[in-house]
């Protein structure tokens, strides 16, 4: 019998790192956190799940990961889109448009900028914790990014919210509407706690 190695990478952790041995500059940070978060979809099999269209997808793997050879285990051929994608198309767009309003200038890509807020956005569509659905370890991953790109945006944070409910709250404020949950946010264990029945 042979007993499992601890050293062994995941399939997430081999995907990330595929990824970091193409890249242009893999101590870059916006070129590790994509390799992160492509790495986990690819890993999964659920590249519908970043929301972003092939095409998109193609050329920001081509400006961080140019000699990446996406075939077997990181196939970029045409996926389907997030099964949830049209009926949630509005939360979606206006969750995007908000990230990029806030976004910390100077913008380094147009492309890197709308496939973050995209996966990001997208991500809130899932059912559970936003650090699980975007493929990360834990919540201060998400902040970590967050604090990178949109840190005014997480100025207004002053009340620790999770970050799912957060966007979604901020989103609403946006429209003038009564916050609630974003579309994802049903499906999580802690929905409760977040959105307690009075």
């Amino acid at each position: 019998m042979t007993l499992p190695n601890d050293d062994a990478p995941t399939p997430r952790d081999a995907c990330v790192q595929s990824l970091l041995d193409h890249a242009v500059n893999r101590a870059r940070a916006d070129t590790v956190m994509f390799a992160r978060l492509i790495g986990a979809k690819l890993a999964s099999g659920e590249m519908q799940d970043l929301g972003v269209p092939r095409d998109t997808l193609g050329a920001l793997t081509g400006r961080h990961f140019p000699d990446a050879v996406f075939t077997g285990a990181m196939p970029l051929e045409a996926f389907p889109e997030h099964p949830d994608a049209t009926q949630h198309q509005r939360f979606v767009d206006d969750l995007r448009t908000l990230l990029l309003r806030h976004e910390r200038p100077p913008v380094a890509s147009a492309i890197d900028a709308w496939c973050l807020a995209t996966i990001i956005s997208t991500a809130c569509l899932r059912g559970d914790h936003l650090w699980r659905d975007l493929g990360l370890d834990g919540r201060d991953d998400v902040t970590d990014v967050m604090t990178r790109h949109y840190p005014k945006l997480v100025a207004r944070n002053v009340d620790n919210l999770r970050w799912k409910r957060f966007l979604a709250e901020q989103v609403a404020l946006e429209k003038g509407r009564t916050p609630g949950p974003a579309p994802g946010c049903p499906g999580c264990e802690d929905f409760g706690f977040c959105f307690p029945k009075t």
